[in-house]
């Protein structure tokens, strides 16, 4: 068989499938997407602990507050409203689950004299975030991380990044640097999935959302964001995680998703 015949793939990090402590996780933003994509991590942790894995240790970062506008299309209550976001998702997981996951109220950015947010170095980072501008802030402190992994307990390995307009929406995943591959017959071994900054960039400055002014109602948000987009792409992206931990290797490093027309196109590593 030859190179034009096997498929490519990419091999999970070994850390990842049989860890020593639990998977540190940065989940950046905990709106519509966020709140979803939080839910879904629960599940694959609760799944991972069953099946005898360490499981996920989730820092969820935001630093904004449930308002109403919020009720029905993102994961709060009325009880909720002028709580923190990531307090109170974060304390609704470790009452149901007996977990330890922490929230972070402030914005995953450098402070005013310049330095890293703290427990910045995440194995896994995924990013929910509204704008472009935040997406280049993440990408730049990851990188920063990895550069300088030797200080870090841990280090940034995977990106995944979701992002959304209206209707339509994809989820990236990539890797800080080379991940150690093994010798294929099969497949073709890919070590590195480029950062979502550098392979898409255009593509996230054209699907932002310009107008990232808070809704003041229910109805207001849904001119902007459909009710099931973000919770279709929260799906995508974690069943793709999921296989990461369930496989060990994917073809896939994301998916271009259309709700409006209900198809969804996968991204294969190239």
């Amino acid at each position: 068989m030859n190179n034009m015949e096997k498929t490519k793939i990419h091999f999970v990090d070994n850390y990842l499938l049989a860890p020593t402590n639990p998977i540190s996780v940065n989940l950046i933003g905990a709106g519509g997407t966020g709140s979803k994509v939080l839910t879904a991590l629960m599940e694959i942790n609760e799944s991972l602990l069953a099946l005898g894995h360490t499981g996920l240790q989730v820092r969820l970062w935001d630093d904004d507050v449930v308002t109403s506008a919020n009720l029905g299309r993102q994961r709060f209550f009325e009880s909720e409203v002028g709580l923190k976001k990531s307090v109170a998702l974060i304390n609704r997981v470790n009452r149901c689950t007996g977990a330890n996951w922490k929230a972070e109220t402030i914005k995953f950015e450098r402070d005013n004299a310049g330095n890293l947010p703290k427990e910045a170095g995440a194995i896994i980072t995924m990013t929910c975030v509204d704008t472009v501008q935040a997406r280049f802030g993440v990408a730049e402190i990851l990188t920063e991380i990895y550069q300088g992994r030797s200080y870090f307990r841990d280090f940034p390995r995977y990106w995944m990044d979701f992002g959304n307009s209206r209707f339509v929406g994809q989820v990236i995943l990539s890797t800080l640097g080379d991940i150690r591959q093994p010798n294929s017959e099969k497949y073709i071994p890919v070590a590195n999935l480029p950062l979502v900054t550098e392979e898409y960039g255009e593509l996230l400055k054209q699907s932002e959302n310009e107008d990232n002014t808070p809704s003041c109602s229910l109805a207001e948000a849904f001119e902007q964001q459909d009710l099931f987009i973000n919770a279709s792409l929260a799906q995508l992206g974690c069943k793709l995680l999921w296989g990461l931990f369930r496989n060990g290797m994917t073809k896939y490093k994301g998916c271009f998703h259309n709700l409006e027309d209900f198809r969804t196109s996968p991204i294969l590593i190239d």
